[in-house]
């Protein structure tokens, strides 16, 4: 999984009733576009983020 700076990460919920969460990527610590990325949501809130397998890089 590789991405850069403006892309947008979405995690699917990964149990029944469980949203969807995306935001867009700000920051990428790996110089080859690998994870973790820094990411701001859509609800506001910025986190370090390892994805995992419910994770995909919508690239912009």
């Amino acid at each position: 999984m590789n991405a850069t700076v403006g892309d947008r990460l979405l995690v699917h919920g990964n149990t029944v009733g469980e949203r969807d969460r995306g935001g867009v990527i700000i920051e990428v610590q790996d110089p080859d576009g690998g994870p973790p990325y820094t990411v701001r949501f859509d609800d506001g809130h910025t986190a370090l983020v390892f994805p995992g397998p419910d994770a995909v890089i919508v690239p912009q």
